[in-house]
């Protein structure tokens, strides 16, 4: 059994900043990619920024120069830093994990979600 926890969420006006956390724990062999999504009310949700275990990063076109991802592999976490933040950027954030456990079984966890408003 494995769990992502998300934290770091909250109202922050628009130019603000936020820093997300995930923490998998649980019966991890190994953490493969990890990213962060996206769903606004109404929305589908999207692809936000994904990092590899090797630590190449990817970002959605919306969000490139504003958003870093990066990750600890020893603690198993993986971060959002979020600058200059839009109303837009205004969603449920979710973490997710391509995990392997240590049964050798691989699949991809998420998160329960954090809510980011960004309002004045």
């Amino acid at each position: 059994q494995v769990q992502l926890v998300e934290s770091g969420g909250g109202l922050v006006q628009p130019g603000g900043s936020l820093r997300l956390s995930c923490a998998a724990s649980g019966s991890i062999f190994r953490i493969k990619a990890m990213g962060w999504y996206r769903q606004a009310p109404g929305k589908q949700r999207e692809l936000v920024a994904t990092i590899t275990d090797t630590g190449s990063t990817s970002y959605a076109d919306s969000v490139k120069g504003r958003f870093t991802i990066s990750r600890d592999n020893t603690k198993n976490t993986v971060h959002l830093q979020m600058n200059s933040l839009k109303p837009e950027d205004t969603a449920v954030y979710y973490c997710n994990a391509r995990v392997v456990t240590i049964n050798l079984v691989e699949y991809t966890d998420w998160g329960q979600g954090t809510q980011v408003t960004v309002s004045s």
